[in-house]
C-alpha cells in the first residue's frame, strides 16, 4: 500500500472489538493516516494489538497518550457511555477528533461538547460510517446537486436473527480482556435503550445526510415475538415527510436501505452490511434526462474512507464530509424523541428535547 507524504498521526483509545474489527487494519491500509500509538486500561489487551498491529507507541494511560506531542489526533472506540468524557479530555489537549457513534448518550452532555469543539476550532467527527458507503454518498450528492424539493424520505435498518452467523465469519475473533473498563451495570440488558442507540444512530443520521434537519418525530414501539420493531413518523424541515422502520431482529436477511423522492427524481437504495466492504446498491432517476444511474462502488471499505476523509479535513482544509458535532447532536436529540414519543404516544419536536435516551 503507498501512503502518501504527510500522514495524520492517530492514537486509537481502545482496543476492543470496533477496533480490532475496523479501526485497528482501517488506519493502516488508509493512504493519509499513521497508526501511530494505541491505548487500553488493559495492558495486556494493549500489548497483544500493539504485537499485531504494530504502532510506534503503547499507551496503558489516556492522559499519557493525550501528552505525546507525536498525536494530532485521537479515535474514540471505548463504550458509548464514556465518548463524551474523552472527546473532552482530547479536545482540551489540543487534539482532533474521530469518535464512534452514539456521540453520547444524552443531549445535554452532547451539547456540552459541542461548545467546546467549536470554541476549539478543532475537527470533531463521528463515525457514521455510512456516509463513506460509495453508493449512499452517490446518492446525497444526486438529491443536492438534482433532485430540486424532497418531498418524501423513508429509511430503514432491520437487523436479523441471522446476522451474527454472517458476521462471525467475516470479522476475526475478538481477544478480550478481564481488565477491560466497562460501563456500570449490563448497558445491554435494557434492549430498547440499546438498539435506538446502538442501530438508531445509523437510521437517523442515514435520514439527517438525505433528507436534511429532522423537526419533528412521532413514534410508536412493538415488542412482540422477542423483537422489537418502532414505526416513526418524521416531519423534515425543509417540509419533507419521512417514515423510519427500525426492527430488531426480523426472521429473514438484514435490511437497510432507503427511498427518497423529490422534485426533479427519486433514489432508492440497498445497503449492506459494512463488513462487506460492499457498496450500497443505489439507483438515483433523474426526470430532466429521464435516465436512472448507478454508481460503481470499487472502494467501499467505509471505516477506512471515512479515516480519509477525516485526515483530508484536517491536512488538506478539505471540506468535511462525515457526520459533525452538530450532526451528532442532532442524532441525540432525534434518539430521545422517538424514546419519549414511544412512551407518550405523542408527536415531539426535537429542540424541546432534554435527557437521554
Amino acid at each position: 500500500m503507498t501512503k502518501d507524504d504527510r500522514l495524520l498521526r492517530i492514537g486509537v483509545l481502545g482496543c476492543g472489538p470496533i477496533s480490532q474489527f475496523a479501526h485497528f487494519d482501517a488506519t493502516r491500509k488508509a493512504r493519509n493516516v499513521d497508526l501511530y500509538a494505541i491505548c487500553d486500561l488493559a495492558p495486556d489487551l494493549a500489548d497483544r494489538m500493539a504485537a499485531v498491529h504494530r504502532p510506534k507507541k503503547v499507551y496503558y494511560d489516556f492522559d499519557a497518550m493525550l501528552a505525546d506531542p507525536q498525536v494530532d489526533a485521537i479515535i474514540v472506540a471505548i463504550a458509548d457511555q464514556f465518548h463524551v468524557a474523552a472527546c473532552r479530555k482530547a479536545i482540551a489537549a489540543g487534539k482532533h477528533v474521530l469518535v464512534e457513534k452514539p456521540l453520547g448518550t444524552s443531549i445535554e452532555e452532547c451539547e456540552a461538547l459541542r461548545v467546546e469543539v467549536h470554541a476549539s476550532k478543532l475537527v470533531l467527527q463521528v463515525g457514521n460510517n455510512r456516509r463513506f458507503d460509495p453508493g449512499v454518498a452517490f446518492a446525497a450528492r444526486f438529491i443536492r446537486e438534482e433532485m430540486g424539493g424532497v418531498m418524501a424520505v423513508k429509511a430503514w435498518y432491520c437487523d436479523s436473527t441471522h446476522r451474527y452467523a454472517m458476521t462471525d465469519n467475516l470479522q476475526p475473533i475478538p481477544i478480550l480482556s478481564e481488565n477491560a473498563r466497562k460501563p456500570a451495570g449490563n448497558p445491554k440488558a435494557d434492549r430498547q435503550r440499546y438498539f435506538v442507540l446502538g442501530h438508531g444512530s445509523h437510521l437517523v443520521d442515514t435520514a439527517r445526510f438525505l433528507g436534511g434537519a429532522i423537526e419533528s418525530i412521532h413514534a410508536r414501539h412493538l415488542e412482540k415475538f422477542g423483537a422489537h420493531t418502532w414505526f416513526v413518523e418524521v416531519g423534515f424541515a425543509n417540509g419533507a415527510l419521512g417514515h423510519l422502520d427500525l426492527t430488531i431482529p426480523i426472521r429473514g436477511d438484514f435490511q437497510e436501505g432507503f427511498q427518497v423522492y423529490g422534485e426533479h427524481g427519486s433514489a432508492t437504495g440497498k445497503v449492506f452490511l459494512p463488513w462487506f466492504h460492499k457498496s450500497s446498491e443505489v439507483e438515483c432517476f433523474s426526470e430532466r434526462d429521464r435516465t436512472f444511474r448507478r454508481p460503481l462502488g470499487e472502494d467501499s471499505y467505509s471505516y477506512k474512507r471515512q479515516i480519509e476523509g477525516f485526515a483530508a479535513t484536517i491536512l488538506d482544509g478539505a471540506p468535511m464530509t462525515g457526520a459533525t458535532v452538530d450532526d451528532g447532536t442532532a442524532a441525540m436529540r432525534a434518539m430521545v424523541a422517538i424514546a419519549r414519543s414511544a412512551e407518550n404516544g405523542k408527536a415531539l419536536r426535537l429542540d424541546e428535547m432534554t435527557g437521554g435516551v
